[in-house]
């Protein structure tokens, strides 16, 4: 049955993009919840590793005594329990009137459009966000199956374009690229190296090197002369992930374009006006765009560069 479906999808090029559309709208809607939702687990538990640091400094100091010791150890056991918090749990529900949200109102785009934007019970408007970043997943998929066809490295890299969503959105909502996606991402694109489906295991392990201290070279070049953090760890992750993927080539070329891209977005922002010189912009975005388009059409790029002026140079 399931060799049937493949051979299916692969003399049917139409009926893959569509499967491929359908399946990453749902996908998109399960990333909307990731965006929201990670970030806030992220911090539950950061509070809660803090809480427990306190307690056991607390437990050890030596300018307490017992019965002290004890009220505070009485004081953490009355305390409640947080309620479970994660991708499934609680539901999901209108931030305004609490009502939750039923299957027949999660449906990708076409729920959006049936309740106009608003809340079935209370009538909030609902963020526009929610069926773009749908949409955008669903394109994006439909854009790398058309780049690569019905192939085992298609699904891959669409699998990567889905968690570089997920990045590039929380990245520019909370300035944090969270380790829960990079670090599986970058195991991924060695495994995938390992068995065959991108480049060979050595360039990808020398690409992921090149790709970490790319960042982490200019991070400590920057901090070291203006003793400010120029960007966080989680973009050396991101950058290690493309040369994981692409090879050391890639990175320089991502570098290059993330560069261009985050240059030019900065200057429009402080013209407009709509931020001052010392605010922090998310580099993460950036990387994870010109990632992406290295990841469909890089090879291409770098060729046309060779091709055209490396090339013509040494005539």
């Amino acid at each position: 049955m399931f060799d049937q479906f493949i051979t299916l999808m692969v003399n049917h090029h139409e009926l893959f993009y569509i499967t491929i559309f359908f399946i990453a709208l749902v996908v998109g809607s399960f990333l909307n919840v990731v965006i929201h939702r990670l970030p806030i687990m992220m911090e539950k538990e950061w509070l809660c590793q803090c809480k427990e640091l306190l307690a056991e400094e607390a437990a050890q100091s030596t300018h307490k005594s017992d019965q002290q010791a004890k009220e505070q150890e009485q004081e953490l056991a009355e305390q409640p329990e947080q309620e479970v918090y994660n991708l499934s749990v609680p539901r999901s529900a209108c931030p305004k009137c609490n009502h939750q949200i039923k299957a027949i109102e999660n449906i990708p785009l076409v729920s959006y459009l049936f309740l106009r934007g608003k809340c079935s019970n209370c009538s909030a408007p609902i963020s526009i966000r929610y069926p773009l970043v749908e949409l955008l997943t669903a394109i994006l998929s439909v854009v790398v199956a058309m780049v690569f066809g019905p192939e085992l490295k298609t699904l891959l890299y669409i699998g990567t374009t889905w968690a570089l969503i997920a990045l590039a959105l929380i990245d520019f909502d909370t300035m944090f690229l969270p380790d829960e996606i990079t670090v599986p991402l970058l195991w991924a694109g060695l495994l995938a190296s390992s068995v065959g489906l991108t480049i060979a295991p050595s360039e990808a392990i020398v690409g992921a090197s090149v790709g970490y201290l790319s960042l982490w070279s200019v991070y400590w070049l920057f901090k070291t002369f203006t003793g400010k953090e120029g960007m966080g760890f989680g973009d050396f992750k991101l950058m290690a992930v493309f040369g994981a993927l692409l090879g050391w080539q890639s990175v320089l070329l991502i570098v290059f374009m993330s560069s261009v891209v985050g240059t030019v977005f900065t200057v429009i922002t402080l013209v407009l006006g709509d931020k001052s010189k010392d605010t922090k912009i998310p580099f993460g975005p950036y990387i994870a765009v010109a990632g992406w388009i290295s990841m469909l059409w890089g090879e291409q790029m770098i060729r046309y560069y060779l091709d055209n002026y490396v090339n013509m140079n040494q005539l």
